[in-house]
């Protein structure tokens, strides 16, 4: 089995691994670096649980060849938090319900985040526009909507 070396950059820190060619990031991610939060669920780039950043735009790395990857930077899960400490858009996730199994919560945040570091002050379609590639069974989508709009105006008010 051929293999080959990549320099991955995730969530600040480099890596030195070894792929097969046709790796998938999602693969490499959870199985190479040991990062679970992102999810694994259609495998055909659909849910959106697996969304992480590359230079801060949300890709869903099922689908994502994890050589593309190479010189960007990529943003997981794991690396939204400060110390342990949540993010605004973390917190306003637990605190207005808009998590319940919390197997999709990681791709929403990560696709939500995308989407605020780009329009800092979303309306509610916006938002759900968004997020229309990712899928959620249990929480419903008015609650999501609500932590991303409360979580835009805390942006506003303090610095990340």
């Amino acid at each position: 089995m051929t293999l080959i070396p990549l320099e991955l950059r995730v969530n600040g820190a480099v890596h030195q691994i070894q792929v097969t060619p046709g790796a998938f990031l999602l693969d490499v991610l959870r199985d190479d670096l040991g990062l679970q939060g992102t999810k694994e669920a259609c495998a055909e780039g659909e849910c959106g649980a697996c969304t992480v950043l590359i230079d801060g735009r949300a890709v869903t790395s099922c689908i994502y060849f994890a050589a593309q990857a190479q010189g960007h930077e990529i943003t997981t899960i794991e690396g939204l938090s400060d110390d342990g400490l949540l993010q605004p858009l973390q917190q306003a996730f637990a605190d207005l319900g808009a998590v319940q199994c919390g197997f999709c919560t990681p791709g929403l945040v990560m696709a939500a985040t995308g989407l605020l570091d780009q329009s800092p002050n979303p309306s509610a379609a916006e938002v759900r526009e968004g997020l229309a590639g990712n899928l959620c069974r249990c929480t419903g989508y008015g609650n999501i909507v609500w932590a991303v709009l409360d979580a835009a105006m805390q942006r506003g008010r303090e610095p990340l």
